[in-house]
């Protein structure tokens, strides 16, 4: 049968080696050991990618990593771009690239070697609206604000690929001769999302600067 002073030196038995268990595991490597536990860093690789933004060229050097969504943003400075999802699934993020209407996080910049990029800011100015822009206020197409950029950027490639002809989803026939429809806007405007619910105003902005009837 274990006395009480037995049980009393166990315990500080017990309590001294968990002591010095716990100082070691906090003693620093040294020498050899430390090389061998040090993490490696990598550094990251770093291209020149050269852009026409909003009509002014412009070279940037960014990891090649870089969405042309964060060069836009964050080394440009142009923040009317929004980073909605960053998924692709929102359109907030909506680019106007060679005249043709991409998710910019969903493309790296150093895709974009010598490509024609607009972005909000270039489609006009607060003296000078673009006609989709003036039409959004006429409208009232935008509540919060914060997919308005990318519905507008989206809006003026949909009614661009209308009249040159790029089928959608709800065309009836893949030959061309679309009219800019209340069907043909909505199926083609429908991955640009308005949690607000704009998206009737939306529609009779885009039917105004098209000339039909939303």
């Amino acid at each position: 049968m274990q006395t009480p002073v037995d049980t009393a030196i166990s315990r500080r038995g017990i309590l001294a080696g968990s002591a010095a268990t716990a100082a070691l595991t906090t003693v620093p490597l040294g020498g050899a050991d430390a090389q061998r536990a040090a993490p490696v860093v990598e550094q990251p690789v770093t291209m020149k990618v050269s852009l026409k933004i909003n009509g002014t060229n412009r070279t940037l050097d960014v990891d090649t990593r870089t969405t042309l969504l964060d060069a836009l943003r964050e080394n440009l400075h142009l923040t009317g771009t929004k980073k909605g999802c960053d998924h692709g699934q929102c359109g907030a993020c909506t680019v106007i690239v060679e005249g043709k209407r991409i998710n910019s996080c969903l493309s790296l910049a150093v895709m974009h070697e010598g490509d024609s990029v607009t972005t909000i800011e270039g489609l006009g100015t607060p003296e000078k609206l673009h006609p989709m822009q003036a039409a959004f206020v006429k409208h009232d197409g935008y509540q919060c604000g914060y997919c308005t950029p990318g519905q507008i950027c989206s809006a003026v490639a949909v009614l661009a690929e209308i009249k040159a002809g790029v089928p959608s989803h709800a065309s009836a026939s893949l030959t061309g001769g679309f009219e800019a429809s209340n069907a043909e806007m909505r199926e083609r405007m429908s991955g640009n999302i308005c949690r607000c619910g704009a998206y009737s105003n939306i529609l009779e902005a885009m039917a105004d600067v098209a000339g039909a009837k939303a």
